[in-house]
């Protein structure tokens, strides 16, 4: 069993100055030091036009996982290894709290002067603040209709 770790929760506005940085918000910063973490993991997420930002607690249990798998002989392990590990970075913080984003993780998030810092439990995301407003509507409006669904097969006696 794994020890309890602080949640990454809520979604926080930032900017990204002209130099490439960024600041992790303070909440987060206090959970990345609890996991004993010398900055923030990040890294370009596989799926959307995000970074996906973490501790140690979750890189270790990625680590983990993938030590389960032969280093040599696994096609999941070469590309879990290659989707995370090797496209991760270690930022170490300023005394303010800023990481400087490498370029091709700005380009590959389509960054530009306001971003957002997106609580996803064991992890954050680092969006573009208008691509990810666009993205959070859709999302609930999924949720909604998901949701309406439930209620209406609820209502008739349905299962859904």
């Amino acid at each position: 069993m794994t020890e309890s770790v602080l949640p990454f929760i809520s979604t926080v506005a930032g900017s990204l100055d002209s130099k490439g940085r960024v600041c992790i918000p303070a909440a987060y910063r206090q959970i990345l030091a609890t996991q004993n973490t010398g900055g923030v993991y990040v890294c370009p997420s596989f799926i959307d036009p995000a970074l996906e930002a973490f501790g140690q607690s979750l890189l270790d249990d990625r680590s983990a996982k993938l030590a389960t798998q032969d280093p040599f002989f696994s096609v999941d392990f070469d590309d879990e290894a290659t989707a995370l590990i090797s496209r991760t970075q270690l930022l170490t913080p300023d005394e303010q709290g800023r990481v400087r984003l490498p370029d091709a993780m700005i380009a590959h998030a389509a960054l530009k002067d306001r971003v957002v810092f997106v609580g996803k439990v064991q992890k954050f995301q680092i969006w573009d603040a208008e691509r990810y407003a666009a993205l959070e509507a859709e999302s609930l409006a999924r949720l909604r209709a998901k949701m309406a669904r439930a209620r209406a097969s609820a209502s008739s006696g349905e299962t859904p």
